[in-house]
């Protein structure tokens, strides 16, 4: 995603409680990072995770990690996380979700998507396709969706019982 829209994703992904931000290079990504533009994106985006934390009440910082390469990104992940890649196209949906799932990792593509290859390599790694509905969402659109219904559906937005 591009500088401002990738800015406002990870703003939004952290006042909705994601506890890690992993950005990933995949083969249509527009902007293109060297080590030290890398760096200096993760230390820009660590603070907006700080001023959207202290603007929701949020005692927890999410980890914003060092920009990978998707094979890397998927070989990082935790053991026992549920993977969802959305796609226009997929045959999931959150309400298809185990019950007991605890951990999840969305994989969120680029404007005009993951590649073929791409999206091999994440079903390969157990990830289900994720169908938002019948529209194609922008690439900040989609991230803020999917958080909110997994928000609603599994987190703390639920509401308590009494």
């Amino acid at each position: 995603s591009r500088g401002p829209r990738m800015d406002l994703v990870v703003q939004k992904a952290t006042e909705l409680g994601v506890s890690v931000i992993q950005p990933v290079l995949t083969g249509r990504s527009v902007v293109k990072l060297d080590a030290e533009r890398s760096a200096a994106r993760r230390q820009h985006w660590q603070g907006i995770v700080i001023s959207a934390c202290e603007q929701c009440g949020r005692s927890i910082v999410p980890e914003v990690r060092e920009p990978l390469e998707l094979a890397a990104a998927l070989a990082s992940l935790e053991s026992g996380t549920t993977g969802l890649m959305l796609d226009p196209d997929g045959d999931t949906t959150l309400t298809a979700l185990p019950a007991d799932c605890q951990r999840i990792a969305l994989a969120i593509g680029p404007e005009g998507g993951f590649t073929e290859s791409e999206r091999m390599a994440l079903t390969q790694a157990g990830f289900g396709r994720l169908r938002l509905g019948p529209r194609i969402l922008r690439t900040e659109t989609a991230p803020l969706a999917a958080l909110s219904i997994l928000q609603y559906a599994r987190g703390d937005m639920r509401g308590r019982s009494t």
